[in-house]
Parts: structure tokens; sequence; C-alpha cells
């Protein structure tokens, strides 16, 4: 894994929306995996901010969002699509028929996560995936257990990730929804590259874990340790137990 450390988050934001446009500019048609969550909301007002710029054509890029919770229309304001609309969506030149999300309302779980992941096979699979992590070490929403699941599915979200989540919804875990839909892990691990930010202090156990840990479906992010070409962008707070080894 190539390890960045920087002085604080919005260095890391910075500098990995930074790469990120760098490597949209060389391959406009890049087709990209995109997270939520609190993390990469700095990644996205720094790609705004390029592109408003006039430094970043978006118009030619595919993006597919790693997971939805299930039961929400995508006009919901919880909705994780209704997410991407106000940190990145409306304030870039993305075609929306590039756009790709799961539909949370779909009456069919099933049949939705077998359509989105035909999706992304007929796009030709990720070039680069972006990703936070769980305090617990998940992925996109690829909880801990017993094992891990290649192929898109639905997922009960455990009372620690409704908890991360519970400060996108005006800090009440309880308006987070117990369910959500997400890729499996085959898709990420098959991605060209991948790129993970983490910061704060909360998360400098699980990424020393996804470092130097055992290859576990305890710590879903360390099957990242298999991928050829993974880089994590840390504050220097995330990184403290892999810096020093």
């Amino acid at each position: 894994m190539n390890v960045r450390v920087f002085a604080s988050e919005q260095e890391v934001a910075a500098a990995c929306a930074a790469h990120l446009a760098g490597a949209i500019r060389a391959r406009p048609e890049l087709v990209l995996g995109l997270p939520t969550g609190r993390s990469p909301i700095n990644v996205y007002r720094e790609l705004v901010a390029v592109h408003q710029r006039g430094e970043l054509d978006l118009s030619r890029a595919t993006t597919f969002n790693l997971d939805e919770f299930l039961g929400l229309p995508p006009d919901d304001p919880t909705s994780f699509r209704a997410y991407m609309e106000r940190h990145l969506f409306q304030h870039v030149n993305l075609a929306p028929e590039r756009i790709h999300f799961f539909d949370g309302s779909a009456p069919d779980a099933e049949a939705e996560c077998a359509r989105y992941d035909a999706a992304v096979n007929a796009a030709g699979g990720f070039d680069v995936v972006l990703l936070g992590i769980g305090p617990n070490g998940h992925i996109a929403f690829n909880e801990p257990g017993d094992s891990l699941r290649a192929a898109s599915h639905r997922v009960l979200l455990s009372r620690e990730t409704r908890q991360t989540l519970a400060p996108l919804v005006g800090d009440d875990a309880t308006r987070v929804p117990m369910a959500a839909l997400t890729l499996g892990v085959a898709p990420l691990l098959q991605a060209k590259e991948v790129h993970l930010i983490a910061f704060g202090a909360n998360k400098a156990a699980v990424v020393t874990e996804m470092v130097h840990g055992p290859i576990t479906p305890r710590c879903p992010a360390s099957f990242l340790q298999l991928h050829k070409n993974v880089h994590l962008w840390l504050d220097k707070v995330a990184a403290r137990g892999v810096q020093h080894r």
C-alpha cells in the first residue's frame, strides 16, 4: 500500500482531490466508484473548486456510487443520492446519464442489486475507486462478519455504522435507516486503482488493522492488502499506527 500522510484533514482532501483531478484529465472517460459519509465531503469540495476554476471537465466521466439506504427514494433528503447532489453533482458537469446509483426504493432488492452489478460490468468495471473506512473496518457497506459477499447485496447496518452516520442526519442515529444496498467486495478489489481516505483518532486503530493485521472478514478493509494499487490518504493522527513500523 502506498501510504501518504498529511498534517490535517484538509491537506488530505486537497492532495487526494488533486490526484483524482489529474487522473480524470489524463483519461476523461474514467469510470469512478464514489463513496458517501463524512470522510469524502472535503474531497468533493476540492473537486468542485477545481472544476469551477475551469481546470476539470467531468462530462465524459462515469460514476457509480458504492451504496444507498434501503427504502429511500432518490429525492429523500436522507438518501445518499441527495447527499451526492448536495456535495458534488449539482456543482460539476457530470452528464446525468453517466451517473449511476442504487435505487433504494426498488421493490425487489435482489433484482436491483443484479441490475447494478450488470451496469458496473457493462461499463468495464472501475478505473478508480474512492473509499472511506468505517471504525469497524467496513468498506462501502460491507460490514464485518464471518464472511464477505462478492456481489452487490442487501445488508443490515451495524449499530456502530449507524452511529457513525448520525452527523449526516442531525446527529440522530435513529434517523439512519437500518438497511442498505451495497456493492460487494469483488468490484472494489478488481478496480485498477483504489484510493482510501481516513483521518482522526477514531480511525487510527482500524487503519493499523487494515494495513498490518490479518486478512479477515472481521475487518473487510484488510482485503485491500491483496490489491496491487492501493493509495492511503491519511492525516498524521489516523496514520500513527502505520508510520513507525
